[in-house]
Formats: structure tokens, sequence, C-alpha cells
């Protein structure tokens, strides 16, 4: 149970984070690897298995272990737990932020779609923003609100980019897939983005690499909203690379 097997969790599965984390100071390692394999644990548990019900156990199982983490439970055997609970006692970090983030992934079992855009915005909430929020809060943060708009951000944006993904599966990700409704999606995340810039000085800089590639993205999504549903939602190996050495260098994200 060690912080290098939740590196080579985050590595296998989530590269982009994976580049954030080794973009960033060596200290803050420690708390975001096993936050960033414990939300990646959690993504997956809803499309391990075709069945709702062991879904269903499958997440049940993660908020236990949650609830366990803050409550000074027993720590179960298991490469992500262990670490987990050390980030989540040392930190203080919020139970409900926690068992919120796992919740919200019960969308992920069923075909059926958001009801509005409220349960939409909710569910990015708890994904996105709750995810950089818990980032942040390990790393001595205290700004809730700019912490969250900037998680909501990144989570939209990824959430724009598995479209396709989420359609070939039989899902319907969108309240409103028109090209209108889509650019909006995408221009109230790019607002909320440059709301959380604007509080950049008091967020931990190594909690938010995580966005550095969030702007063009959703911008992308805004001018051309086909690209959503086409997969062409992205940046180029180069563009990448140096959008987050510059945002690593200066800081600016």
């Amino acid at each position: 149970m060690t912080i290098a097997a939740c590196a080579a969790l985050v590595e296998r599965g989530d590269p982009d984070r994976f580049a954030a984390v080794m973009a960033a100071p060596v200290a803050a390692r420690s708390q975001l690897f096993p936050l960033y394999a414990f939300n990646l644990e959690v993504a997956r548990a809803p499309w391990v298995t075709q069945e709702p019900m062991i879904a269903e156990m499958r997440l049940q199982w993660w908020r236990d272990i949650a609830e366990a983490a803050v409550n000074g439970g027993p720590v179960r055997a298991h490469e992500v737990v262990g670490p987990l609970t050390e980030v989540v006692r040392e930190t203080g970090l919020p139970g409900d932020v926690l068992d919120r983030l796992v919740e919200a992934r019960r969308w992920d079992i069923y075909r059926e779609p958001f009801a509005d855009e409220a349960a939409f915005d909710a569910y990015i909430e708890d994904t996105g923003g709750g995810l950089m929020w818990l980032a942040v809060r390990a790393l001595g943060g205290t700004e809730e609100q700019a912490a969250r708009d900037a998680g909501w951000a990144l989570g939209l944006a990824n959430f724009l980019r598995a479209v396709p993904v989420l359609e070939a599966r039989g899902r319907f990700p969108l309240v409103d897939g028109r090209p209108a409704a889509v650019a909006a999606l995408a221009q109230r995340g790019l607002d909320r983005l440059a709301k959380a810039r604007r509080a950049r000085r008091d967020l931990p800089a190594a909690a938010m690499l995580a966005t550095w590639q969030t702007g063009p993205i959703l911008a992308q999504a805004a001018a051309e909203p086909l690209r959503v549903g086409e997969g062409r939602l992205g940046l180029s190996e180069a563009r990448r690379r140096g959008r987050l050495i510059w945002a690593a260098l200066t800081g600016r994200w």
C-alpha cells in the first residue's frame, strides 16, 4: 500500500492527471496520487460489470472506505485504501465531499438520461468540483468556491471528451445535444474557469495543474460544438506538452 502503487494506477488509467502531478513539486505527490487513484477506482466501478447490482455494491464499498477513513474505522488491505486513508486523516478531508463523489457515479450504472440541467450540473459538481476541492484542501488550500469552479470546468471538459464513448455504450450524456446548447454549456465552463483564475494566488498550483488543457478544450467546444459528438476535442501532443511545461513554470493555468 504505497504511493508508488497509486501513481502506477493513475499513470495507466488517467494519464493527463498523472502528467500534471509529475510536473508539480515532489512533495505534492503523496497527497494527490492517492486522491486521483481513489477517483479512478470509483469512476471505473460502474463499468467493470454489466450487472447493476454488482456495480452498486462496488460503489457502496468505496463509500464505506471513505466513511471509515474519515471516522477512524479499520483500514482494509487494498493498494489505494491505505494511502487514501492516510491523506484523509492527515489533512482532514471532508467526508461529505468524498461520499458525494462516489454517490454521483451511480448515474454511470444506468442508461437513463439526466433528469434536467440541474441534475447534470450536480453530477459535474460532485465529481469534478468535489475532486478539485479535495486536492486543494489536501495541499492546504482554503478557497473552496474557486477550487470548485476550476474543478467544474475540468470535469465538464473531460465529460465532453467522453461523450462519444458514453453514447457508444448506450448512455444519453447531454441534456440538450443541439450545437447551440453544447456551445452554451462549454461557455459556462469557461466562465467558471475564469472565476477560478481570478483567485489563482489563493490556490495551490500543484492541484491546479490538472486544468492545464481545460481552457483550450472548452474553447474548442464553444466555438465548434460539433467536435464534441465527433470526438475531436483535444490538443496535439506538442501543444499538450508545451502548455503543461508553461503552466508548471509560470503557475498560470
